[in-house]
């Protein structure tokens, strides 16, 4: 089996408006090793989210290899990516995402409900799991509306790893939050990979980017080195 769950070469991605030609992303190569924490960073519109929906299998490159635990998946058709999508990717994303009249126990089984041959009493066991590692079992009949903004992220990180995912893809995890829960929650993505997980994290905060074992730098679609970054925003 391959060290790399992610590989990636000569990524692009257009978008097509009214005639235009935008370039989203230019040449990308990019690996992320089994059991990595990586942090992606970058100005606003760099490509770093369009990046993150291509890995996460929400969207497709316009050309280029992408390779997803061996298998190519750039151009699978939509039932072949939604069953990856359900079996190897967890998200975490900045706004929660979770379903207002569901508890939270039921947010967290609800991916669990897609995979078929799945009986309930193994879904219930992978939601308490999942739930003790992020320290929510207690509240699993509670409501999304009777929890903080830090304990909602705490139950979507629950639910994007009940399924064992092999790669977890956090988009802004800590933007809507404070910076205490903002810390809590990197604490908690930290702890998740010294435990053996596999991390992607799109961040503006280079605060919370140095948490994470590796850096990527995108600017105007392409991966820069650190000191090529500087060198850009300086010059912007």
């Amino acid at each position: 089996m391959s060290q790399n769950i992610i590989e990636i070469e000569q990524l692009t991605k257009v978008f097509y408006t009214d005639e235009i030609e935008t370039h989203a992303l230019s040449g990308v190569h990019l690996t992320i090793g089994r059991g990595e924490y990586v942090a992606m960073s970058g100005p606003s519109g760099c490509g770093k989210s369009t990046l993150l929906s291509i890995v996460g299998l929400l969207d497709t490159p316009t050309a280029g290899r992408y390779m997803l635990n061996g298998k190519e998946v750039a151009n699978l058709n939509f039932a072949d990516r939604s069953r990856i999508r359900n079996q190897e990717i967890g998200f975490i994303f900045q706004s929660f995402n979770l379903i207002g009249d569901l508890t939270v126990a039921e947010n967290v089984e609800l991916p669990l409900t897609y995979r078929s041959g799945m009986p309930a009493t193994e879904r219930k066991k992978k939601v308490q799991e999942a739930l003790e590692r992020v320290n929510m079992a207690h509240r699993m009949r509670h409501y999304p509306a009777q929890l903080s903004g830090g304990q909602q992220q705490r139950v979507a990180v629950a639910r994007a790893l009940a399924g064992s995912p092999s790669i977890l893809l956090a988009d802004e995890p800590t933007g809507n939050l404070d910076s205490k829960n903002g810390e809590a929650v990197m604490k908690l993505l930290q702890e998740l990979h010294a435990e053996g997980s596999t991390i992607c994290m799109v961040t503006h905060d280079p605060r919370f980017a140095a948490h994470a074992e590796r850096q990527i730098h995108l600017f105007d679609g392409k991966v820069v080195a650190e000191g090529e970054m500087t060198q850009l925003l300086a010059e912007v």
